[in-house]
């Protein structure tokens, strides 16, 4: 996530923020448009996921989330009063849990409300943590699902090692995956995307998303990928 875009959020979770005898909380009908729903029918499905994670974590669900009225304004200048809910850090995590990460503002508001200081510069730290977590699983995914279909394909484990290596010495101008550890300082028997940038890790399960499509592509004329190892096909051979 861009320093631009968490700055930007960080100002206004910020602005959002209520205090209350020492007491920070967030309204949900706030929280809402933090988070991105329009409707907030919608956003009372997530709390009340959120309410049965409250629960199940054996947490008394009243202490983090109380019914509160506040007063609206309407387009005529008239005022009416609407539902809310006071929002403990603890119960706007749980929500946040519960919403879809692949928005910013979910990515954002997880880290937000899971540290216990609200410093950018901390918050920005975390944020980057999680994405280098997040780019690291789905390489180790992918990987996983590439691996299942080459050897489908009949390329045994030589071959596929002589894949990825040729794969690494593309994405890091000339040096093999073992030139690449001994650069870094890779220690034995550790992987050497444990020890690459977030963006670098994002590029390598790129190219193994691309190889799975050409893999899958793959059916009489397998021998487009290098390291494949023929299988032997059962009848007669040599006229017997």
């Amino acid at each position: 996530m861009k320093k631009a875009v968490i700055a930007r959020l960080h100002s206004r979770f910020e602005d959002c923020a209520h205090e209350q005898d020492g007491v920070e909380y967030w309204l949900a009908r706030e929280l809402q448009n933090l988070l991105g729903y329009a409707e907030w029918r919608n956003f009372e499905m997530v709390v009340a996921k959120a309410l049965t994670a409250c629960a199940n974590a054996g947490q008394d669900a009243a202490d983090h989330f109380v019914d509160v009225n506040k007063m609206v304004g309407l387009g005529s200048g008239a005022q009416r009063q609407v539902e809310d809910i006071a929002l403990t850090r603890y119960a706007c995590y749980l929500i946040a849990q519960n919403g879809d990460p692949q928005k910013e503002e979910i990515a954002f508001a997880m880290t937000y409300f899971a540290v216990q200081t609200r410093k950018q510069e901390l918050i920005e730290q975390r944020l980057a943590d999680w994405e280098r977590l997040k780019a690291r699983d789905k390489l180790t995914l992918s990987e996983k699902e590439l691996s299942r279909i080459i050897f489908e394909r009949g390329i045994d484990e030589h071959g596929f090692g002589r894949i990825r290596s040729q794969g690494d010495i593309a994405l890091f101008g000339g040096y093999s995956t073992q030139g690449m550890k001994d650069k870094l300082g890779v220690p034995p028997g550790r992987p050497l995307a444990d020890f690459l940038p977030t963006i670098t890790v994002k590029a390598k399960d790129f190219a193994a998303e691309d190889i799975k499509k050409v893999a899958r592509r793959l059916k009489s004329d397998e021998k487009k990928l290098p390291g494949h190892a023929p299988r032997l096909k059962k009848g007669r051979r040599n006229g017997r």
